[in-house]
Formats: C-alpha cells, structure tokens, sequence
C-alpha cells in the first residue's frame, strides 16, 4: 500500500480521490470541487490518498486546528469494493504517524449522532481505531442531523482533558468549517 499526502492542490491526485470521495459522501455531505480547491489556497487542509499500485483505493481530506493543536479528519472513505479488509485502520495509522510527525496532540473527528445502526457501525469503527466518544450532541443549523465529536489523544504529555471534550472540541470542527465555507484564515 502506497500512502501520498499534499497540502497543496493536486489535480492528479484529486481526481484519483474524487470518486472514492463521491461514493463515500452524499452530495449533501460533502464540499464540492471549488470549496476544495479554495481551502488548498489558503492552506487550509491536506489530502490523503492511499494506492493500491497505482489505483487509489482510500482518501482524506483533513485540516488543522492551531488553537488546540489537532488534526480534523473532515473526510475519511475507503473504496466500497476494499471495505472489510482493514484498510480503514491502516489509513489511520498512517494519518497518526503523520499528525505526530506534526506535533499533533491529537486527531478528532465528528460522527453522526442519530441513534442508527450504521451510525453505530461508524462509532464502534472508530472506537476500535482507538477513538474516545463524547457526549456532547452537536446540531448544525444547515444539516438534519446531529453529530458527536470523538478524539484520539497523540501527545501523552499534553492529551485533550475532559475539560476539552464535547463541546470545545467542536469548536475546533466549527472553525474549521467556518474557514472552510467563509474563507477566513
């Protein structure tokens, strides 16, 4: 398995990732092309694709939180023919090592909240993946559904207190988002 990452636009890579990206996210659910595209300029995410020789196979998009010194997996999908093999939790592996290589003090993600089974799927996904679920329910104005976040501590030293969970690590999402979609920096 081939893992390449870039934080700066690549069209080459990006339309290798696209449809993993497509078939991953509903239409709703994602950012399209130029939102990306606008995000590589201001510095505001990398991604992460990982080959099987030389057909892409899994993908990333993530971004940084200055503030709380965490990496934010906006998007993670893997091939829906390559699901169930474990290739989930390497990608993660691999985008660990290259938070910690960053100084990362963690990695944190939202899940969806509503109480479903493929929601429960994604939450045990992630808690296998070494992620801590919180209890904070987050609701977006512009999204129908709820979505908790979950962190996984990198730094032993300086891990994300209870103090930080839930709400404040949402926080971190939001700016995110808000980069993201408003263009500040």
């Amino acid at each position: 398995m081939r893992y390449q990452v870039t934080d700066e636009w690549n069209e080459e890579m990006w339309l290798q990732a696209e449809p993993i990206y497509q078939e991953g996210f509903p239409e709703h659910g994602r950012k399209n092309r130029t939102i990306i595209m606008r995000m590589f300029e201001r510095n505001l995410c990398a991604l992460h694709v990982w080959y099987d020789h030389t057909k892409a196979v899994a993908m990333a998009l993530t971004g940084m939180d200055p503030k709380m010194n965490m990496l934010i997996i906006d998007y993670i999908a893997v091939c829906g023919c390559e699901r169930g093999k474990g290739l989930g939790l390497a990608c993660l592996g691999d985008m660990e090592r290259w938070a910690e290589s960053r100084n990362c003090r963690g990695i944190v993600i939202e899940a969806e909240a509503d109480p479903s089974e493929e929601n429960a799927r994604r939450i045990a996904f992630w808690k296998k993946a070494g992620f801590t679920l919180t209890d904070y329910v987050h609701t977006y104005i512009w999204v129908p559904e709820t979505y908790r976040a979950m962190y996984l501590n990198l730094d032993a030293e300086n891990p994300v207190r209870p103090v930080e969970q839930g709400k404040n690590l949402f926080q971190a999402i939001l700016r995110h988002h808000e980069k993201a979609y408003r263009g500040k920096k």
